[in-house]
């Protein structure tokens, strides 16, 4: 069982660290990719604004639960026990 506890700690540590990394690429290349769409004939202007919005919203997203995920442990391991 100390297994199973030490793989999920490490796992922990590893996307606490990584997930403010990921969340502010996709932030600031979806707002590169909404810049350079604007320079685009409109035909293809719809598709990289949709990409870009994406992108932006799922960095957001992402560090939502990233500020989110220590009350979220919290709250499940009170309900294991």
């Amino acid at each position: 069982m100390a297994y199973v506890e030490t793989l999920l700690a490490s796992i922990q540590s590893v996307l606490t660290n990584i997930g403010p990394m990921v969340s502010l690429i996709l932030i600031v290349l979806g707002g590169i990719i909404y810049g350079v769409a604007q320079t685009q004939p409109s035909e293809v202007k719809g598709s990289w604004q949709t990409v870009a919005i994406g992108m932006l919203v799922g960095g957001i997203i992402v560090a939502a639960i990233l500020g989110a995920a220590v009350l979220i442990r919290n709250t499940s391991m009170n309900l294991l026990t």
